[in-house]
């Protein structure tokens, strides 16, 4: 029950405890328990919103950022991972297989205020060997959404 409650609310997180009961066809009691169990179990970590920031008026910058770290001998890279998460402008850390240790992503206002967090603060790290820097230009898909609709085919049917 708790995994088909996750798969909806990851799917919906407005979903409601008794839309959720309804397509489980179980109480809402229940749900509603579940979902507490799972946040005090710190599971459900929080509640996010997709934008389509395109409509919105103000822009923001948002880059991906390699960083190839040293790991440390105790701790591996969770002492790098942990310094980078702190700063405000890193909205995720991941640490991951292939040609660099953590994916990064941050926001900034423009890109002077990203490049200066790279150079000023990111490069600085104890343990940061390199990075490389990836701006966003266009956001497809996030956390199962499609952004953008797709346009329906005018083209007329052709009949024989």
């Amino acid at each position: 029950m708790e995994k088909e409650i996750l798969r909806l609310l990851t799917k919906n997180a407005r979903m409601s405890v008794e839309e959720i009961a309804d397509r489980l066809s179980t109480d809402s009691e229940s749900v509603a328990a579940i979902i507490k169990k799972l946040e005090d179990d710190n599971i459900i970590k929080g509640y996010i919103v997709v934008v389509n920031e395109e409509e919105l008026e103000e822009h923001q910058v948002k880059a991906m950022i390699e960083v190839k770290v040293t790991p440390d001998r105790s701790q591996g890279f969770d002492n790098v991972a942990k310094r980078i998460s702190k700063f405000p402008e890193v909205t995720n850390v991941y640490l991951v297989s292939g040609g660099y240790d953590l994916r990064i992503e941050v926001v900034g206002q423009n890109l002077q205020e990203v490049a200066l967090f790279v150079s000023s603060k990111l490069s600085t790290i104890d343990g940061v060997i390199s990075t490389v820097t990836h701006f966003l230009l266009k956001k497809y898909k996030q956390a199962g959404v499609i952004i953008h609709n797709e346009e329906e085919n005018e083209r007329l049917k052709i009949s024989p």
